[in-house]
């Protein structure tokens, strides 16, 4: 519940070997919301970095209340990372972004118009994207593309992080794995009026990515799991149902072509190695697919039922006293803030 010294919006970012940026960043944040006139918080999720983030995180947040921090004692992830975020967080208003300066802090107050004009989700559309074509905007458009068919939550980009919410929808979100993408689809299942507007994208001049082409396949294999959430989760042997009558039919069929060659090509079956390949491998194929499947429902449940996050927390700065209880945070062993000695 909302209190009189809740701010008006939440900003998360999640951080992982960003320390060349991060002054910056915060230097915008800031500026744009006091520009606009916005009692805000700025929250930052330290996912493990190394290089040196979390001194300069610490050094920010003595210096300005506004700025809280939340440091993990490794890396576990961006999912994690925004789970803690919009767990820690206050504000009936949540932006996230990311935090290599491709995000343009300047569109945070055109994202909130949005969601006054009666939205409930709005997120940004990369639509003059400064990356490479062939490694990052082909493979995105693709994913793109597939992701609005399968889930039928059209979108033109899954991929930007700069996104406004009303906290209502991200309250309870099941987020594990990597997820987070998929966030769009999450509160459309819960009702909310989602909306999209493009938004500036800027070139990466410090930093490294933390992607590549590998994250094509693990976004695939995301949404294998989102569809299978949304259409069989209260009644999987449909899913399996459906697969197992096709295995069947092409077993089915291959016994068919072995008989059909064998009576008019004269090829006996036991010569025939490819029905009995091709069989093979696809049951093999089926089996592995059906084991991601159940092994993805059965960390949901794990989760769920012991409502244990998937992460713990190091050290939390400027936050005020209970919240951590309140957002079921797990600690490691306590590390000095940086106000305290060492």
């Amino acid at each position: 519940m909302q209190t009189v010294t809740d701010p008006a919006l939440s900003v998360v970012v999640p951080i992982y070997d960003e320390v060349d940026n991060l002054r910056e960043l915060c230097d915008e944040i800031r500026s744009v919301a006091e520009r606009e006139g916005l009692d805000f918080e700025l929250v930052f999720v330290n996912d493990g970095s190394t290089d040196g983030s979390r001194e300069v995180l610490d050094e920010l947040a003595s210096a300005d209340e506004r700025i809280k921090v939340v440091h993990f004692v490794r890396n576990y992830g961006q999912t994690a990372a925004m789970s803690a975020g919009f767990k820690l967080s206050r504000a009936p208003v949540v932006v996230t972004l990311d935090a290599d300066l491709q995000n343009d802090p300047s569109d945070i107050p055109a994202l909130l118009a949005r969601l006054e004009e009666g939205h409930d989700v709005v997120c940004g559309w990369r639509k003059e994207r400064k990356d490479a074509f062939f490694t990052r905007n082909l493979p995105s458009w693709v994913a793109n593309k597939i992701i609005s068919v399968t889930s039928k939550v059209p979108l033109h980009d899954y991929g930007c992080t700069l996104r406004a919410y009303r906290r209502e929808f991200l309250e309870d979100l099941p987020l594990y794995g990597e997820m987070h993408r998929f966030i769009p689809i999450y509160v459309t299942w819960a009702g909310a009026r989602l909306t999209e507007m493009p938004v500036n994208h800027r070139p990466r001049t410090r930093g490294r990515s933390k992607y590549g082409l590998s994250r094509v396949f693990k976004v695939l294999l995301d949404l294998v799991t989102v569809k299978f959430l949304r259409d069989y989760y209260v009644n999987p042997i449909y899913f399996f149902g459906y697969f197992g009558f096709l295995l069947g039919f092409l077993g089915v069929a291959s016994i068919g072509a072995a008989i059909f060659m064998k009576f008019y090509y004269g090829t006996w079956m036991h010569k025939n190695p490819f029905v009995i390949f091709s069989v093979m491998f696809f049951i093999m194929a089926l089996v592995m697919f059906s084991m991601g499947v159940i092994a993805e429902v059965l960390i949901r449940m794990n989760f769920e039922i012991q409502k244990k996050p998937p992460y713990k927390v190091m050290r939390l700065v400027n936050f005020d006293a209970g919240r951590e209880s309140r957002a079921g945070v797990v600690r490691a062993s306590r590390v000095p803030s940086s106000g305290e000695g060492r």
